[in-house]
């Protein structure tokens, strides 16, 4: 990993914009969101960098949120606010589960996510499996908010890749957890939200009441379509009951989602999740409660639309075009190129159009033939 440098620019870019009189001139982090479309973030100083076997990673020291870790160009978490995400990640699934005692994190690697399952009094082991030793081990000495919990007697850290350690191990979960990045085509974690590894993610390695939990990426009015919707739909053809809910990030500047999964219904209301709050967890959360759990689950109109969306997609099959609802399959990945060149475009800029290769038996066995709900408190 490199050394600490205040000089050193890296990813989407680090600049100095223009001093006003008197005042010293300031850098700024540089993230480009669309063609079109940059966030700033102004900067005291570049803390630490480095290049691992997978990816670039920075720790900024920002103005406004704090330290802020920066994978491969794009903002992770901030000291500001990253509680916002790591608490509806993990407490969402959690708190729904009767007696979540195992947990298995895929991806995870600074360790806030498992630092939030700890809290649970319940919890008796936690597998966090992440592919990158150098990432974790460059968080685990920086990021000082999760040092306890890496030290954890209940942790099991284990470096590989997240779908091969899942396949191979014979034990079931209470929860499985998703904090992975999103499935952009060709990138290293699109295999992990295909129906077929989301499949895995059910019956062969979560319990009965078991539940799977995952991010799903921008959910605004404008980033929905990127993968949150996709997201969605894919699970709904793997689990019999699927939930959607958001919140707001400052430092990401968007609207965040999160979606979980199970084949037992989820009937909390919000008295009954501040019970449990004060029953299982040790400390005081500072976002989720019962009655933001609840209300994160409605959607506005044009999100719920798009789930009920039917969308011009191309048939890896077929190589027809068919109206299907997006849903990631393990083909896409391997034939991304072929059919880039092929699919219609969207209407907006930053919408994918994703592939749906093959659904049904292929990837659910018995499964694909039963109904699916959706379900909301």
């Amino acid at each position: 990993m490199g050394e600490a440098a205040e000089d050193v620019y890296v990813a989407n870019g680090y600049h100095s914009h223009q001093a006003k009189e008197g005042v010293d001139e300031c850098k700024w982090y540089e993230e480009e969101i669309d063609d079109d479309l940059k966030l700033s973030y102004a900067l005291n100083s570049v803390l630490h960098r480095g290049t691992s076997k997978f990816q670039d990673i920075a720790l900024l020291d920002t103005k406004h949120f704090g330290k802020a870790l920066v994978i491969d160009g794009k903002m992770q978490s901030t000291e500001m606010d990253e509680f916002i995400y790591h608490e509806c990640l993990i407490h969402a699934a959690l708190l729904c589960h009767p007696n979540p005692k195992t947990v298995f994190i895929m991806g995870g690697g600074e360790g806030s996510a498992a630092r939030e399952v700890l809290k649970h009094s319940t919890i008796h082991r936690v597998v966090m499996c992440d592919i990158d030793q150098e990432v974790v081990d460059f968080c685990r000495k920086y990021l000082t908010a999760n040092q306890e919990a890496f030290a954890s007697d209940k942790l099991c850290l284990v470096i590989n890749d997240a779908k091969v350690e899942l396949d191979k191990r014979e034990e079931k979960y209470d929860v499985i957890v998703g904090d992975l990045a999103d499935p952009v085509e060709g990138g290293p974690c699109y295999q992990l939200y295909t129906n077929h590894s989301m499949n895995k993610c059910s019956s062969p390695s979560c319990n009965h009441d078991g539940i799977f939990v995952t991010q799903a990426g921008p959910a605004g009015v404008l980033t929905h379509k990127e993968v949150f919707s996709s997201i969605y739909n894919t699970l709904k053809h793997v689990f019999r009951y699927v939930l959607a809910y958001t919140a707001h990030v400052p430092s990401f500047v968007d609207t965040w989602g999160w979606v979980m999964a199970s084949d037992q219904p989820f009937t909390l209301n919000a008295q009954q999740i501040d019970e449990r709050i004060n029953e299982r967890i040790t400390g005081e959360l500072l976002y989720l409660n019962g009655k933001f759990l609840i209300s994160a689950t409605t959607m506005n109109k044009s999100v719920t639309n798009r789930k009920y969306h039917y969308s011009v997609v191309i048939s890896l099959v077929t190589g027809m075009t068919v109206n299907e609802t997006h849903v990631y399959t393990e083909k896409m990945q391997d034939l991304s190129m072929t059919w880039k060149a092929c699919v219609l475009k969207a209407p907006h800029s930053r919408d994918k159009i994703y592939v749906n290769g093959a659904l049904n038996q292929q990837y659910f066995g018995q499964r694909g033939q039963e109904s699916y709900e959706e379900v909301w408190w």
